[in-house]
């Protein structure tokens, strides 16, 4: 029998977003397998983070494909990405909370291709007069990011009900960065 890689990634994902400190042998029986097999695909824990992070920044770029963040107007092309990125919120929160995926020389450098398209997407929003100039897009996107780990934790938690996830980040976010236009 063959071990499908991605069925293992994602029983870990969903209990390291539920439990980050779970140790290897929770993650195995999550997975529904042994132990030993899981440390044959996966050396340790940081290996498992890092092919986690993989597949955490391949979901968010394909959220960010879906949600065409070029067409149409700014707010809603943000309802887009939100909607498209819910189903791997709660891993993009654990990954984001893994503060060593951020130390030292060997950040993944799809970190860097996200932080780029979707501060070009704030850009775009504010050279178009949709968004607020006093903000920069790094600090926007950054917020985004905060918004998106923080509902998905009270999600998780049962503080906010799930079919709310997209709504409670989007009115928060733009109503915060929406520029007002004065009369």
């Amino acid at each position: 029998m063959t071990l499908d890689r991605e069925q293992v990634l994602r029983s870990a994902a969903a209990l390291l977003t539920r439990k980050s400190t779970a140790t290897m042998d929770e993650v195995a029986r999550a997975a529904g397998i042994g132990r030993a097999t899981l440390h044959r695909h996966f050396a340790g824990r940081g290996a498992l983070v890092g092919a986690l992070e993989d597949l955490g920044i391949r979901e968010f770029e394909a959220a960010l494909d879906a949600a065409a963040l070029d067409e149409g107007p700014a707010d809603e092309a943000l309802r887009r990405l939100v909607a498209a990125v819910e189903p791997s919120a709660g891993l993009l929160s654990f990954l984001v909370g893994e503060s060593r995926l951020f130390e030292g020389d060997e950040v993944n450098e799809g970190w860097d291709r996200l932080d780029t398209r979707v501060s070009a997407f704030f850009r775009r929003g504010q050279e178009r007069g949709e968004f607020r100039i006093d903000l920069t897009p790094a600090w926007l996107t950054e917020a985004l990011y905060g918004l998106i780990g923080s509902c998905a934790w009270s999600v998780q938690a049962g503080r906010v009900a799930a079919r709310d996830f997209s709504y409670m980040i989007v009115e928060l976010l733009l109503g915060g960065a929406r520029r007002s236009v004065e009369k």
